[in-house]
């Protein structure tokens, strides 16, 4: 019989998942063995940068990604980059090597106690195959239930498995396929139908999994047929819809009373692929206001059973998004007139203004470009000015997670190798994830990476405004040059002087990783 290992290949080789990313230890050696023609093995400096690059590649292929951990330390040290895929939903197939079956109950160096505990309740599913025999049809579920669930599925594999014979049973897991279908019901489809035609002044509220399942253009037409504002869900990750439409009202404020009194007026709100809502600042009051009645349509069974208001539907928006076009029509014609960007604001010093450095890449970038963004206190200076109309063209850390942002823009640049893509990244959150510029040099990754250099964590000192702490210690980050550190990395980097200098280098063409560092003033994320 073949041994486990060659079964375990051939079934991730049919389900396409072919690219690992990892960084290798001991117990995870004898799974490497062997990889088939085709694969191809992403080596990351650090567990998080690892997952970080899994989490952009998932995102902006649309396919499972497979990471490879090192027991429990491996697993321990890319828990924070998991809550970042846990929350936008990106389907991982996260393997862990485990020391041999034997050596498991005495706690052997390098055990995984427990292994599946660890990652629990971070992940939808985690497990460690009772048998080595079990280990094809324990893998294939870690896929299926990666892609059923919508996130990261975790499975630990003692390393004397590998080599160990399948049985005359493993090689049906070769031919297995699990699909699913989530269209809403005849009844259900009226009454939405009905309830959305029947509404006086409708909202929209988009959360990323429209742009995450190829809503975005569905989105539009939908937007347009209702002729209602359009809101980004709170904390959002990917971009449902243009934000220079003029339908975009922006993204929801992430607090309870300031998400209220943006919905007033509405007697229905209707959100699609997002929770319902995932608030950050602890601002109380009403959830909607008086008269407001709101319907959730998403495929995220636990987002739909835990939110605090409103009715859910749970079937998948695309579904739901095909129903509604159908039932109310199409407008003739598609709504003109994106609203005109505004002058970028300036400064008096020699730092620029972030949104100066953003104006640059709009008019210097393709329109196609692909941002990966991880600079929290720039926000309201993005959205003022960045003209974002098409598919996949804005990342963020969907749970807060500083470390996504470098590690998923070499992520998104290796699963798009045609598109542009430009990591806007702070120095606070650089630290986090700056080994993964070492992968980027080594794949040769076409990417650009705008590092702002406030020397501060920006967003906190904002946050310590409303929660009443001017002097809390540890904001400042004086000292750090990241030129240097990416050229020891081996990433060509430079200082940015000026608003020339930076729209001159955004013209060069780009044929491997760069780093350009902007030094910038202190804005606030609202």
């Amino acid at each position: 019989m073949p041994s486990v290992r060659r079964i375990a290949h051939a079934f991730l080789e049919r389900q396409g998942l072919t690219t690992v990313f990892g960084n290798p230890g001991s117990n995870e050696l004898p799974f490497l063995s062997g990889l088939p023609d085709g694969f191809r093995y992403v080596l990351g400096l650090h567990e998080g940068a690892v997952v970080g690059m899994a989490d952009g590649y998932a995102q902006a292929s649309g396919r499972p990604a497979l990471v490879s951990l090192h027991s429990a330390a491996g697993s321990g040290n890319a828990l924070g980059a998991l809550t970042n895929a846990v929350a936008a939903r990106t389907p991982l197939v996260v393997l862990a090597g485990q020391q041999a079956r034997p050596a498991i109950g005495p706690e052997a160096y390098l055990t995984n106690v427990d292994a599946p505990a660890l990652m629990r309740p971070l992940v939808c599913w985690a497990a460690e195959p009772a048998c080595a025999r079990d280990v094809p049809r324990a893998l294939a579920q870690a896929v299926f239930e990666a892609r059923l669930r919508r996130g990261p599925a975790f499975l630990s594999v003692p390393y004397d498995d590998w080599t160990a014979d399948a049985d005359e049973n493993a090689p049906a897991v070769l031919e297995r396929r699990v699909e699913r279908a989530g269209a809403p019901g005849a009844e259900q489809g009226r009454r939405l139908a009905g309830a959305v035609a029947a509404a006086r002044r409708p909202a929209l509220v988009l959360g990323g999994d429209i742009d995450a399942d190829g809503l975005f253009h569905d989105a539009v037409r939908l937007a347009e047929r209702l002729g209602g504002p359009v809101w980004a869900a709170p904390s959002v990750f990917r971009l449902p819809f243009p934000n220079r439409h003029p339908l975009f009202r922006g993204v929801l404020p992430a607090g309870i009373e300031p998400a209220c009194r943006a919905l007033a007026g509405h007697d229905l709100v209707l959100v699609l692929g997002a929770p319902v809502f995932r608030y950050h600042e602890h601002l109380p009051g009403r959830y909607l206001p008086e008269g407001t009645r709101l319907i959730q349509v998403t495929e995220d069974v636990s987002a739909a059973a835990r939110a605090p208001v409103g009715e859910a539907l749970v079937a998948d928006p695309a579904a739901v998004t095909r129903l509604l076009l159908t039932a109310l029509g199409t407008p003739d014609t598609p709504v003109h007139g994106y609203r005109p960007v505004p002058a970028p604001a300036g400064t008096r010093g020699p730092r620029l203004h972030p949104e100066e450095v953003f104006a640059a890449l709009r008019e210097e970038q393709p329109a196609d470009t692909a941002y990966v963004v991880e600079s929290t206190s720039t926000n309201s200076s993005w959205w003022r000015q960045m003209d974002l109309r098409r598919p996949g063209s804005y990342y963020f850390p969907a749970a807060g997670g500083l470390g996504f942002g470098l590690p998923g823009a070499v992520g998104v640049a290796l699963a798009r190798p045609g598109r542009p893509v430009v990591g806007v990244i702070g120095d606070g959150s650089a630290n986090y994830g700056i080994t993964a510029l070492w992968t980027a040099a080594r794949l040769r990754v076409p990417l650009t990476v705008v590092l702002l250099r406030n020397g501060t964590y920006g967003a906190l000192h904002w946050f310590g405004g409303l929660l009443g702490v001017p002097d809390a210690p540890g904001l400042d980050l004086p000292g750090l040059d990241f030129t240097r550190i990416a050229e020891g990395y081996g990433v060509p980097a430079r200082q940015i002087g000026g608003v020339a200098e930076l729209r001159a280098a955004l013209s060069e063409p780009v044929d491997g990783p760069r780093l350009l560092q902007v030094d910038t003033a202190l804005t606030t994320p609202a």
